[in-house]
């Protein structure tokens, strides 16, 4: 008897392992082996889709009652009733049925994105066996960059075909229910009052339903896109088209610059005067790296604050004022220097009116090199001239010659909570009006809006 019962049981596992290899066989899970991209997992989607399923073939069922006299015509007069309004639930269930085809389609698309993550990691695997590390690397790039395109072209299509879908069945439904709505209200009238009632609850459950699991699978759908789109950017330069590195510094050998700072930006004990503002920020720090650090204007205060600071700067004549104040200078590009791996972390890092002086392109690199330098709880502070602020287009951006371009202060803390800086705080510093009295005759909501800080300072640390 045990042996029989014991042969059954090894029996059965073997059929449960059976099963559970052709689903998982059909919906890859895991990670794509040579990619190292972990696939999402569709069975939570499968195991919904199956849910869904159910809930449509129960539409129109009754739900059992205990035997006896009452409870059969309860039962009897409720089949009467599912069976006349069977013409009224055909749209929802044809709705239902259709829904449930673009979730399969949706499901089916998905899958056929991992199985081809699945075959390019292993075209991957291969091709690493067959050619040199060069080769490789230059073959997974371009092979990935195609596929990458044609992903994200096929997932979009995807995506606007099922909304569209969607849209449509929803747009046919609204109409149905409306037209058969009249046309029930019509055959009913003179009845009584409580009927109506109860049609119009029932209608509208039967609609606070219907968007409910229409929202329910946007959320999802949307969450599934923004989790495969950010694996994308995140993607490792080796494999992804990263920016081009501009490494031509910027030359300023055809004028003092130190000059031109004192007359145009302002004398230093007024800079320093404005640069206290950032003081609190640092406190407690050890090390402190000061970017574009100038004629030292930071620097002297943390150093009257005792906290170890350092400045770098491109125009030898500003490093030269620093050192000849006892100040902890170099010349030195700021990308070579926060891209050397063998620097120490750093506690904080300051970067005043360097920001647009920088090629567009080149901004996030920089922030996401100051956010890998800087130790867990590092402060990043950075000021540069303020765009939401006309009056400095008329004034003070385009004196220098050496501004690219403004940066809004949107996208500066954009860039910020991108490479992993929370914490963020912006202030709008040095109103227009203190420069520019004639901004008094202005109604104050256009001074507010549109003649603001001059500069504005943006903060965050590093989490």
């Amino acid at each position: 008897m045990d042996t029989a019962s014991d042969g059954r049981a090894t029996e059965l596992g073997a059929i449960v392992r059976e099963i559970r290899d052709r689903v998982r066989a059909q919906y890859p899970e895991g990670q794509a082996t040579g990619l190292e991209v972990p696939l999402p997992d569709l069975l939570p989607i499968l195991h919904a889709r199956d849910a869904a399923e159910a809930k449509v073939a129960a539409i129109g069922s009754v739900n059992p009652r205990p035997g006896g006299p009452l409870n059969a015509l309860i039962q009897t007069t409720k089949k009467q009733i599912s069976r006349a309004l069977g013409w009224f639930v055909r749209d929802q269930v044809e709705f239902n049925r259709a829904s449930i085809n673009a979730m399969n389609a949706t499901l089916e698309a998905f899958n056929e994105v991992n199985r081809s993550l699945v075959a390019i990691g292993s075209a991957i695997n291969e091709l690493r066996g067959l050619r040199s590390e060069a080769a490789e690397l230059k073959d997974i790039r371009t092979h990935w960059l195609t596929w990458r395109e044609s992903w994200e072209k096929r997932l979009y299509q995807n995506e606007a075909q099922f909304l569209r879908s969607v849209a449509e069945l929803n747009a046919s439904l609204e109409y149905r229910l409306q037209t058969a709505e009249v046309n029930f209200r019509d055959n009913l009238k003179g009845q009584h009052a409580d009927y109506l009632g109860a049609l119009d609850k029932t209608t509208k459950d039967i609609q606070q339903r219907l968007w409910a699991d229409l929202e329910r699978i946007r959320l999802e759908y949307e969450r599934l896109i923004h989790y495969e789109l950010r694996l994308i950017r995140q993607r490792p330069p080796a494999l992804t088209a990263g920016l081009q590195r501009n490494d031509q510094k910027q030359d300023f050998t055809e004028f003092d610059y130190t000059r031109f700072a004192e007359k145009f930006r302002g004398s230093e004990e007024y800079v320093r005067e404005g640069q206290r503002f950032y003081l609190p920020y640092f406190q407690g720090c050890q090390s402190v790296l000061d970017i574009g650090c100038g004629r030292g204007e930071f620097l002297e205060l943390m150093r009257e604050s005792k906290i170890g600071a350092h400045g770098i700067d491109l125009d030898s004549g500003s490093v030269k004022v620093c050192v000849a104040k006892g100040l902890s200078a170099e010349v030195a590009d700021l990308f070579e220097y926060l891209g050397n791996d063998t620097g120490t972390p750093l506690d904080g890092i300051f970067a005043a009116q360097i920001a647009e002086h920088l090629p567009p392109e080149q901004l996030p690199r920089m922030i996401k090199l100051c956010a890998a330098r800087l130790k867990p709880g590092g402060t990043l502070a950075m000021e540069t001239p303020n765009p939401e602020c006309l009056a400095i287009f008329a004034t003070h951006f385009y004196i220098d010659p050496t501004h690219t371009k403004p940066i809004p202060p949107v996208l500066m803390a954009f860039y910020f909570e991108e490479f992993g800086l929370g914490r963020i705080e912006i202030h709008r510093r040095f109103p227009a009006i203190e420069s520019m009295p004639e901004l008094g005759e202005l109604p104050p909501g256009i001074q507010s809006k549109f003649f603001g800080g001059l500069d504005y300072a943006i903060t965050g640390r590093k989490l």
